[in-house]
C-alpha cells in the first residue's frame, strides 16, 4: 500500500485572484464546482466582477470571480478572509446586481439568469457547527405542511424548471475553519485544500490533481512567487492590524460596560441601603404599636378594640 504524502501549495484565496482566471486553468474551478453542485460543470468564460479589479483592500481581504457555465448560469465565487458583520447583506446585493447586469433593457423577465453564490469563508459567519450550508427559496403553504408551490405544467415546459426556487438564486456558505480535516468525500478534499493549502497524494476529486500542479509554488515564475510572498506578508500584517483593532475595541467596550455596571451597582447599593433604612423604621413603628397594644390590654381595653385601633392581633 502506497504511503500517503501531503503536498503544500499556495493559498486558494490568492490563486483564485491571480491564476484561476486563466482559461488554461478552468479545469481547477470546474472540478471544485462539479463536486459542490453534483453536476458536470463546464466554464464558458470569466466575467467581470467588482473586485476583479485590484485594490489595496481586496489584496488581502476578499476576492471574487464570476463565471458562466454551459447552462448559461452565473456562478459567483467569493473568498472572504476577514470577518464582516453585514456579509449576508452583501451576498444578497451581489446576486441581485448580477441579475440586473445580465438582463438587457427590453428583455422579458423570463430572461432572468440563474445565479449561484458560492462563498468560501475563513471566518465564523452566523451560528452553526457544520462547514457547508446551502440556502434557496421555497414557497411553502401557509396552512398545509409539506405543500410546496410548483410551477404550472406550462411554466415547467417553457422554463425547464419544477419549482420557483429553481429560478431564484442559490447560496452556498463554506465555513472553512469548521472543517475537521477528515476528507470523507471528494468535496471534502477541496475543503481540505482551502483550509490547509495542501493536497494529499490519495485525493481523487475532480480537478484536484490539476490544482496541485497549478498551485505548486515551485512551478510559478519568479514574479508570481514574489507576488505571492508579498500577498502573504500583506495579509499577515493586516490580520495583525485587524486583530489588534478588534482587541482594542473589545477592551474599550469592557471598560465602558464596567463603568456602566459600576454605576448600576452603586445605584442598587444605594437603593438597598434606603430599603434597609425604611425596613428599620417600619420595624421600629411596629415595636411601638406592639408596646402600645400591650399597655392598652393591661388597662382594660379589649383585644377587638386594640385590633381595630392598631391593626395588631394579640
Amino acid at each position: 500500500m502506497a504511503k500517503v504524502t501531503e503536498k503544500k501549495l499556495v493559498s486558494f484565496d490568492w490563486a483564485v485572484k491571480r491564476l484561476l482566471r486563466s482559461k488554461a486553468n478552468f479545469e481547477v474551478l470546474e472540478g471544485f464546482l462539479s463536486e459542490l453542485l453534483f453536476d458536470d460543470i463546464k466554464i464558458l468564460e470569466v466575467l467581470e466582477s467588482e473586485s476583479n479589479k485590484d485594490n489595496e483592500r481586496d489584496k488581502y481581504n476578499r476576492v471574487d470571480i464570476k463565471v458562466k457555465n454551459a447552462k448559461g448560469e452565473l456562478l459567483i465565487i467569493e473568498v472572504q478572509v476577514n470577518n464582516e458583520i453585514d456579509f449576508f447583506h452583501r451576498i444578497l446585493f451581489a446576486t441581485s446586481k448580477a441579475i440586473c447586469e445580465h438582463l438587457d433593457e427590453g428583455d422579458e423577465y423570463s430572461k432572468v439568469v440563474k445565479v449561484i453564490s458560492i462563498n468560501i469563508l475563513y471566518f465564523d459567519l452566523g451560528e452553526g457547527s457544520d462547514y457547508i450550508y446551502k440556502g434557496k427559496t421555497q414557497f411553502c403553504s401557509f396552512h398545509n405542511n409539506g405543500d410546496v408551490l410548483k410551477l404550472s405544467p406550462g411554466q415547467q415546459e417553457k422554463f425547464k424548471k419544477v419549482y420557483p426556487g429553481d429560478i431564484y438564486p442559490e447560496y452556498y456558505i463554506i465555513k472553512v475553519n469548521n472543517f475537521d480535516d477528515i476528507a470523507k468525500s471528494p468535496l471534502d478534499e477541496w475543503i481540505y485544500l482551502f483550509k490547509n493549502s495542501a493536497i494529499k497524494s490519495n485525493f481523487k476529486a475532480k480537478g484536484i490533481k490539476k490544482a496541485g500542479r497549478v498551485l505548486d509554488k515551485l512551478r510559478m515564475t519568479k514574479e508570481e512567487r514574489q507576488a505571492y510572498d508579498d500577498y502573504i506578508d500583506t495579509r499577515r500584517y493586516n490580520k495583525g492590524v485587524f486583530e489588534t483593532a478588534l482587541d482594542d475595541k473589545i477592551r474599550k467596550l469592557k471598560d465602558k460596560h464596567s463603568k456602566e455596571l459600576k454605576k448600576i451597582d452603586d445605584k442598587l447599593k444605594e437603593k438597598d441601603s434606603q430599603l434597609q433604612e425604611k425596613d428599620s423604621q417600619l420595624q421600629e413603628e411596629k415595636n411601638k404599636l406592639q408596646a402600645l397594644a400591650k399597655l392598652l390590654l393591661e388597662n382594660g381595653v379589649s383585644k377587638e378594640q386594640i385590633l381595630a385601633q392598631t391593626g395588631i392581633k394579640l
